[in-house]
């Protein structure tokens, strides 16, 4: 106890050298937090997803899938009530690799509803519910709302490993000198709302293939445990997700994962159905790729999970209660336009809003707007009604 209680002080101490390190010798002022956040990305996904820094090692749950912590799980008790899936973050945090220490809420969403409505043992991982489906189900939405009343997206812009991909992304092509492309402002906003499409689609299709447990009915057939669909196509958009193939890539390239044992559990050819990979998500993670090298975090704007937490902290009635909030003050502002040139999502709100909360389901609160606006205290981040950062006159000496 003693030992991992160190471990922590001292990986809490890392992070915080770190941070303290950036904030003095990163002179340009326009280049701060942008620093700051690239580095609390990058000591996320060792420390959070990939389970890669939590110990105990060598003590895996499933010894052929390879050994990184997979037991190392936060919140998997809540209120008394047992959650073993651990608790449920609003960003792309990967339920199959074997590595992590919390969980996607879109996996729980989906496989609470097909396969595991009913309490018993998961395939798998071996992990017993005793609690019915309704009940995970509630806690996970409560976990989501009350996550994202509290911090709205910025777990988008801070904290997604798949948003760190994203951003790597960006810093590629301007090593390369190349300008990113303007998407259209009709097909950006269409981006935005086809992720709630994607949302109501696969919630609706986990419905239906979870018909027999949920009213009795069985609407597909195939679906019993042991059979195709049962063990390949439960939880239907982390088929398609692309966070899936990158994460149990990035965990097989460091040793995480043991890659035969990986690439044999497919089906067809090109791994067009895979327990951990399929031909799907990697053609979604090369859309995404790509899209994200011709448009700022191209992902971003169509992820069905950061459409959730952007549901549950910038609409009403979630909205008069969010504690995080981009504020604009009417008076400085000049409409210099700089807040909508340097916005990475492309989000033109906070330009032509007039003032107040200026903060929208689409804003991932990655802050570049505050850190360049040249005007003093024109935008600025509250929590709970307090200034954590606010714009500075970043042309003076």
């Amino acid at each position: 106890m003693i030992s991992k209680l160190l471990e922590m002080i001292i990986i809490a101490g890392i992070i915080s050298m770190g941070i303290l390190a950036i904030l003095i010798w990163v002179k340009d002022k326009t280049r701060r937090v942008t620093s700051l956040r690239i580095f609390i990305q990058v000591a996320s996904v060792p420390l959070i997803f990939l389970g890669l820094i939590v110990g105990p090692f060598g003590l895996p749950q499933f010894p052929p899938v390879g050994n990184a912590p997979r037991d190392i799980v936060i919140g998997t008790e809540i209120l008394g009530r047992p959650f073993p899936d651990g608790l449920s973050v609003p960003v792309l945090a990967c339920w199959y690799p074997s590595g992590r220490t919390i969980t996607c809420p879109i996996w729980q969403m989906q496989a609470y509803l097909y396969p595991f409505w009913e309490p018993g043992i998961g395939f798998g991982w071996g992990i017993i519910y005793t609690t019915p489906g309704w009940e995970r189900l509630i806690i996970t939405f409560s976990l989501v709302i009350l996550m994202a009343v509290l911090f709205g997206r910025a777990f988008c812009g801070w904290i997604c490993p798949f948003g760190l991909y994203m951003d790597l992304l960006s810093h590629i092509r301007r090593a390369f000198g190349k300008a990113y492309r303007k998407m259209p402002e009709k097909v950006n906003v269409g981006l935005r709302q086809l992720r709630y499409v994607i949302i109501a689609v696969f919630m609706i299709l986990s419905v239906i293939l979870g018909s027999q447990a949920i009213f009795g009915i069985q609407l597909i057939q195939d679906t019993q445990k042991g059979g195709f669909i049962y063990s390949y196509v439960s939880a239907p958009y982390c088929q398609v997700c692309p966070m899936r193939p990158l994460c149990v890539l990035c965990e097989v390239a460091v040793g995480a994962m043991n890659s035969t044992f990986v690439f044999s559990h497919t089906k067809g050819m090109f791994y067009e159905a895979g327990y951990y990979i399929t031909s799907i998500n990697l053609t979604v993670l090369g859309m995404a790729t790509l899209g994200a090298l011709a448009y700022r975090r191209f992902w971003c704007r169509l992820c069905p999970l950061g459409g959730l937490a952007g549901l549950f902290s910038r609409f009403q009635p979630f909205k008069r209660v969010t504690l995080l909030k981009l504020n604009k003050e009417k008076e400085k502002c000049t409409k210099c336009g700089i807040c909508k040139r340097v916005c990475p999502p492309q989000i033109k709100e906070v330009y032509e809003l007039e003032g107040g909360d200026v903060t929208t389901s689409a804003c991932i609160l990655c802050l570049r707007c505050v850190e360049m606006c040249p005007y003093e205290g024109c935008l600025e981040v509250t929590f709970a009604g307090r200034s954590i950062f606010e714009s500075r006159n970043w042309l003076e000496k």
